[in-house]
């Protein structure tokens, strides 16, 4: 099966959805064809054979080429040194386009690749630029692109009234199983019914693909989601960042190793096993973060590897690890204080969650069946408003 994307599908068809239109594109260093050719670079020909006007270029989070850590605000507004447009982020001090960035455009197309969580920035990018874009009559234009963790397993809490932040601004499966463009439907549909939006679909992908079967090459979307392999662990282990446990960060794999130089890795991992989590191996080790928390410390800890995709629920293994740890070394182990991702009062956990009963839960060691009952209920009423968005 070849898969090709929004974007191969635009350029095959000569842009034939925006042609003549003054464009900003959204983009970054992963919005790539399936050849290679970067967005960029496929918009500014269109651009010079008069196909298109391309106004200027947008990045997220992380910058247009990836290139800044996480949390680190990053320089607005200079001019591509290739192609002289100008650049914008949404990682500044907006976080949402300016009506100087869109001056004069009449659509904002998006192409980004997400990575099937709730609390990646891309997607809320997505949704402010839905609030700006409604107010100046400009038509949104998502380029779609897979799921890399597929789009049939839902996991995790959906509502998120109380905790709103830019790691989840409404209610949202934590591990949701949608693509871009069916999450720009539903925000569409639900919260923006008068906003412009034309999805350009992929052809030949399915729901049950993950990134590996789609044929397509992989680029890192941010600088600590190395590989596809990074997503499948990124729905449950980015919750580690509440807290001072390293989830892997300064390491070559992000996120798929943990630990702290308080922690017993070996001890840790025959806790595990008392869980019978699916679709999961722990491997302990220790290692040396070379940068962000315990920094040339010597960490012990654990390499999560995935044995079954189809079975592993990355949320549920989280939630185990968290839980341990806690029983382990509750004078040790602590929860990170605010702020974070511009949120100055409520737990980080909290706002990644979108609520604080399971922080409590997990304080309390109540039971993971306990726990996981209680998310079961709202991810199953994700799942029913979920089905009238998915274009797949």
């Amino acid at each position: 099966m070849i898969v090709y994307t929004g974007l191969d599908s635009l350029a095959l068809n000569k842009f034939e959805k925006i042609r003549n239109k003054r464009i900003a594109l959204l983009c970054n260093q992963a919005s790539i064809t399936r050849d290679l050719k970067h967005a960029v670079d496929v918009f500014y020909t269109a651009h010079l054979e008069n196909t298109i006007e391309l106004n200027c270029l947008i990045g997220p989070q992380h910058g247009l080429w990836g290139h800044t850590q996480d949390n680190m605000i990053e320089w607005q507004g200079y001019r591509d040194c290739r192609t002289g447009i100008p650049v914008y982020s949404l990682y500044s001090e907006n976080r949402e386009p300016t009506t100087e960035m869109l001056s004069g455009v009449e659509a904002l197309v998006v192409d980004l690749q997400d990575v099937g969580a709730k609390y990646y920035t891309f997607i809320w990018s997505l949704f402010l630029c839905f609030k700006v874009c409604r107010k100046l009559d400009i038509e949104i234009v998502v380029l779609d692109r897979p799921n890399p963790i597929g789009g049939e397993q839902i996991e995790g809490p959906f509502v998120n009234e109380n905790f709103r932040s830019f790691v989840g601004l409404e209610s949202l499966g934590i591990r949701h199983a949608m693509t871009i463009g069916e999450i720009a439907t539903y925000f569409k549909e639900t919260f923006f019914p008068e906003s412009q939006l034309t999805v350009v679909k992929m052809e030949g992908w399915e729901r049950k693909m993950y990134f590996e079967n789609t044929g397509l090459p992989w680029a890192m979307p941010s600088p600590n989601i190395p590989t596809s392999q990074s997503c499948l662990v990124y729905p449950g282990m980015c919750l580690l960042e509440a807290t001072n446990l390293s989830e892997g960060r300064g390491t070559t794999c992000p996120f798929e190793m943990f630990g702290a130089e308080w922690m017993n890795g070996w001890e840790l991992v025959n806790r595990l096993k008392q869980h019978n989590l699916p679709g999961v191996v722990f491997r302990p080790l220790e290692f040396q973060p070379t940068f962000h928390k315990h920094a040339g410390e010597i960490c012990g800890g654990c390499f999560i590897h995935v044995t079954d995709p189809l079975i592993f629920k990355p949320f549920l293994t989280t939630i185990a690890i968290l839980r341990e740890t806690v029983k382990m070394y509750p004078e040790k182990f602590a929860w990170k204080q605010p702020p974070y991702e511009y949120e100055y009062e409520k737990m980080p956990f909290d706002i990644l969650a979108g609520n604080d009963w399971l922080r409590k839960m997990i304080e309390e060691l109540q039971p993971l069946n306990t726990m996981e009952e209680r998310w079961v209920e709202e991810s199953n009423t994700f799942k029913k408003i979920r089905q009238q968005f998915l274009l797949y």
